[in-house]
């Protein structure tokens, strides 16, 4: 078995506002809540799991994503009036950067995480996904 990761639990101080923001300018859907979880799934089967928390840490959760879905996505980011930048500590403000010859831009989330859209990965390198394995 290939491991690859299932989901991960995003703690927000308002769990419905926080996935609502991301699924909407990542261009997904918020789906049915899940004991305490509000999902919002990626095109490759992970889940970001939404779960009201008073206290946590700031998260950072990067989506590789095509030229088109980054023009797509950035629209709506700077739509929404979410700040957003260029590099990870927060500087270039306004700004996307083209690290490895590619486009990405950070953006912060109604409960503060940092998001990140990017075309290329770090290093650069094929931005082909493996196969999903629609069987698990």
């Amino acid at each position: 078995m290939t491991i690859r990761l299932d989901h991960i639990i995003v703690p927000a101080t308002d769990k419905k506002t926080s996935a609502e923001f991301l699924a909407g300018v990542l261009g997904l859907e918020v789906g049915p809540q899940y004991g305490p979880f509000l999902p919002v799934r990626t095109g490759n089967g992970v889940t970001l799991d939404f779960m009201d928390s008073d206290d946590f840490r700031a998260q950072h959760c990067a989506f590789l994503v095509s030229d088109e879905e980054f023009d797509a996505i950035f629209a709506r980011v700077r739509e929404s009036g979410a700040h957003y930048y260029a590099h990870p500590d927060g500087s270039g403000p306004g700004e996307i950067n083209t690290r490895d010859g590619g486009r990405g831009v950070y953006f912060d989330d109604p409960g503060g995480h940092a998001m990140e859209i990017l075309t290329v990965p770090y290093g650069g390198g094929s931005q082909a996904a493996p196969p999903v394995d629609e069987h698990r």
